[in-house]
């Protein structure tokens, strides 16, 4: 299918102007004023509007095995919900369970994704370590196309790693040319207020928030950082959450180090008195690691967009029903953690940050497409407005206005966190791969359309002379201005 959008202001990262696009064959084709549209194709009047790349989410869990059931969002749904908000390509992750083959797992998840509506990648999870493990880690990032490494610090008992699988995953992922991506919790200090709290009687949903304190974050932060300069690896830290971690990132960027963070929308307009709420399902419902957090906590995540110290934005999608939720009704620890976002997260960014003065137009498109396609190198390809780039495209509607509702939302949940808010921004028309996939409220996602991204890794030559260095210098978590892989800023 051919496409024409006439007549909108193109928005980028880097500037702004009125044009018209051209898009054929999956691809832009064509940028310019007064284009012609050819026989046949399906114009879209955007006067008034943004044309803008589409989302990138680069967080993301369909279908996802996990606390004893099975998330309810599958890869249809999903990227189907995710086209109604304007995200056009999600970054999901493998997640294989310790003692277990990762090039198997990627496969068990390529299977599920198949039935994908729009475009798709695969973080992959490194549960344990053996001389298997990094082997399969090059035969990903030389086959399949997979350039990062997903860690998680919590979750003892079950997919929680040590310093040790770190230090030895990271020195491997900067031999590929890989990017290691962290959950940062403390996990061990997680298990033992767990425990210490359910001995005092405390089950309910505030149990969670309450076993999850803000400095559990910022320690583990801070030691993953460490872990990642020793070796001078980059580091990326998913869903920051507190000002403690904020802080500890932007510190260390100051010297020298490369390390990201992502923020998701639900924390950024959400605090912790959800968890208060006397109505059982509704507490549980926020149920999600990190919790979420008292508001002064909020603004320090914005500060962090606003500076750039924090660089994406997603919303770790995890999506689980009421019945699932009420698993823990007697032991907050086995309610299933995650919430959902992947159709708000936009509109939800675009009312709270732009309309609020905090964000100008560019900077969304930085911090919810941009910079997401160039840290995991898929830029220009995706997350610009290109001669070129993919045809994911969002025709953005600065000034309509929504209610954010479960009853009228596409995502495959019962309840949505966002209940009841109204938003101003939203997606009049998105395009994927160069169909209209969204207007004016019909959605029109197939089943199976989507495709596999393959990310090729970094160069990978900057690895022995940062592990070189190390050796050299074992106090290297000291010091400042360590070599870097050759990522995006």
């Amino acid at each position: 299918m051919s496409v024409l959008i006439r007549g909108g202001e193109i928005v980028t990262a880097e500037q702004r102007f009125r044009g018209d696009v051209y898009c054929a064959e999956g691809v832009i084709q064509g940028i310019g004023v007064g284009l012609e549209a050819p026989a046949g194709v399906e114009v879209v009047d955007a006067g008034g509007m943004l044309v803008m790349p589409g989302g990138i989410d680069p967080h993301t869990h369909m279908e996802l095995p996990f606390m004893g059931t099975v998330a309810s969002e599958d890869f249809f749904t999903g990227t189907s919900a995710a086209a109604a908000g304007g995200t056009t390509m999600i970054i999901d992750f493998v997640i294989p369970n310790p003692g277990t083959s990762l090039i198997e797992a990627w496969r068990t998840w390529r299977g599920w994704a198949e039935k994908a509506a729009a475009d798709y990648s695969f973080h992959v999870a490194v549960t344990w370590w053996s001389e298997q493990v990094r082997e399969e880690m090059g035969i990903l990032t030389r086959e399949h196309g997979v350039n990062s490494f997903k860690h998680f610090m919590a979750y003892k008992g079950a997919i929680m790693v040590d310093d040790g699988v770190l230090l030895q995953s990271f020195a491997r992922a900067l031999e590929l040319g890989a990017l290691c991506t962290v959950h940062a919790e403390n996990g061990e200090a997680v298990f033992y207020l767990q425990q210490r709290l359910l001995g005092m009687g405390i089950t309910g949903p505030e149990g969670h928030a309450l076993s999850r304190p803000p400095a559990v974050e910022g320690e583990a932060a801070q030691r993953v950082m460490a872990i990642a300069r020793v070796l001078g690896a980059p580091v990326y830290i998913v869903h920051v959450s507190t000002r403690e971690a904020a802080a500890a990132i932007a510190e260390a960027r100051a010297g020298g180090h490369r390390v990201y963070g992502e923020v998701l929308a639900q924390h950024l307009v959400i605090d912790e008195s959800v968890y208060r709420n006397p109505d059982w399902g509704v507490a549980a419902a926020h149920v999600m690691s990190p919790p979420f957090r008292p508001k002064q906590h909020q603004e320090a995540l914005w500060a962090g967009l606003v500076s750039g110290q924090l660089q994406t934005t997603a919303t770790d999608h995890c999506c689980f029903c009421a019945p699932q939720k009420a698993m823990g009704r007697n032991d907050f620890t086995r309610i299933p953690n995650g919430t959902g976002g992947i159709e708000d997260r936009m509109s939800v960014l675009w009312h709270a940050g732009v309309k609020s003065g905090r964000l100008t137009a560019q900077e969304f498109v930085r911090i919810s497409s941009t910079n997401a396609a160039q840290i995991f190198n898929v830029y220009p390809r995706k997350g610009t407005i290109a001669v070129g780039s993919d045809a994911d495209i969002v025709v953005w509607d600065p000034a309509g206005t929504r209610r954010i509702s479960a009853k009228t939302h596409h995502q495959n949940v019962d309840f949505n966190v966002f209940e009841g808010m109204e938003v101003q921004g939203l997606a009049q028309a998105t395009v994927s791969r160069g169909n209209v996939v969204w207007r004016d409220g019909d959605l029109r996602t197939v089943r199976g359309a989507g495709r596999y991204v393959e990310r090729p890794c970094f160069a990978p030559a900057f690895a022995a002379i940062a592990l070189a260095n190390a050796a050299e210098r074992p106090m290297a978590v000291e010091r400042e201005g360590a070599p870097e892989v050759n990522l995006a800023r």
